[in-house]
Parts: C-alpha cells; structure tokens; sequence
C-alpha cells in the first residue's frame, strides 16, 4: 500500500496577493480557484507534479472554531509563527534572486545549515513561512556528522 501527499493546506489573508506570489514568483499553477460566500480557495502546485497541491484557504473556518480561537489563528499569521511550508529547487542561489527581486519578505539568505541543508527562508504574503532547499545532487549527502570533532 502506497501513501502519497496530495494537497496541504495554508492560510491566507489575501487571496490576489497570495496567488501572486505562488504562480507569479515561485512559477506554480494554478489548479482551482472557487468562491463561496465572500471568500476564496486557491489551489496551487508545481508544474508537472499533478498529484501534489497546495490549497490556499481562508484562515480558521473549521467548525468548533471560537472567536479566541480565530483570533488566536490570524495572530499567529501575522507573526509568522502559524503554518509552514519547505519547497526545493535546484537553483537556490537563482530563485533567491527572484525573491529579492520580488521585494518578498526575507527571514533567512541562503545558509549551510548544520544538518546538511543548503536553505533560505521567506514569508509569503500571509506570513506563512517558506523555506526553500537546495537539492543535492545525486550522491551528495543530504545530512552530514554534526557532533563537534
């Protein structure tokens, strides 16, 4: 028996804004966009992964949701600190270009991370972290001794 990932889910804010910045910036398509009563879920993927999605979705819907619960969400949002998502490229130094070029909200330059990870971090409009990987090539190490010789 084979699991897959299909779709996640992210928070948005600003439905334009957020669209913008998945297909415009990060070269996604979009797959869906429906309305219902004032609000908007947009799904994005990456061209030529049909099975993988992203669904951009209105924050804090669920039912069972209080008040203090929603507020709580858009909150976390806004500080960055709610929901999370790790791409990889194998051109990172190329699409942190574009970021810059973008004016996108910049956490992180590209870095050597300890673990082995070559990354940068952004925010998307909504505040949702996004940290982008370099793919290693074949044969390279993904992780690497960390203990202190």
């Amino acid at each position: 028996m084979a699991i897959t990932l299909h779709a996640s889910f992210l928070p948005h804010d600003d439905p334009d804004a957020c669209a913008a910045f998945y297909r415009d910036l990060l070269g996604f398509e979009v797959r869906g966009d429906v309305g219902y009563d004032g609000l908007r879920w947009i799904t994005v993927g990456p061209v030529g992964q049909p099975d993988t999605s992203l669904v951009l979705e209105p924050p804090a819907l669920g039912p069972g949701i209080t008040d203090t619960e929603r507020r709580t969400v858009v909150e976390m949002m806004a500080k960055g600190t709610y929901a999370a998502l790790v791409l990889a490229t194998d051109d990172l130094d190329g699409v942190f270009a574009r970021l810059l070029d973008w004016d996108a909200e910049i956490v992180q330059e590209p870095t050597e991370q300890p673990h082995g990870v070559r990354d940068c971090a952004v925010r998307d409009p909504a505040g949702n972290l996004i940290r982008i990987q370099e793919q290693r090539r074949t044969g390279e190490s993904a992780h690497r001794e960390t203990t202190p010789r």
